[in-house]
């Protein structure tokens, strides 16, 4: 099974290398990586969930776009997320279904605070083994 990011030193910031065998499960993996760092998931339960719908001009951009509605929910509503089925994804457009948890009484598992997903070298690339992304945290 390939994984599902890996971390990369960045100044100030924390990088990840993303990897998916479709684009679905890029933007799934790019979801559960931005999470994996501000939270500890392991066994988290799952009792709330959102429906998510967004567009934008390109790929890179509703990635984008994306993680800063998921990032802008854990803000607002206090929801740590843990899993991302993308229902309907293209270029321009994705629906999704997210799960998680309201932080309440888990604020134990919080590790790092993200302040925003920057463009900084965001491009995704498709290559014979699936889709790949490196995304920068600003922390």
């Amino acid at each position: 099974m390939m994984k599902r990011y890996e971390q990369f030193p960045h100044t100030a910031d924390i990088g990840v290398h993303v990897y998916g065998g479709t684009l679905k499960e890029l933007f799934a993996n790019a979801a559960f990586s931005m999470f994996d760092i501000i939270a500890d998931l392991e066994g988290l339960k799952e009792p709330v969930s959102m429906d998510i719908k967004l567009s934008a001009p390109n790929s890179d951009e509703l990635l984008v776009a994306w993680l800063d509605e998921l990032l802008y929910n854990f803000y607002t509503k206090s929801i740590i997320f843990s899993r991302f089925e993308i229902e309907e994804l293209s270029d321009t457009a994705i629906k999704a279904k997210v799960f998680g948890r309201p932080v309440g009484d888990n604020r134990n598992r919080l590790k790092t605070e993200i302040k925003a997903i920057t463009y900084s070298g965001l491009a995704v690339k498709e290559s014979k083994d699936g889709f790949k992304v490196d995304i920068i945290f600003d922390v």
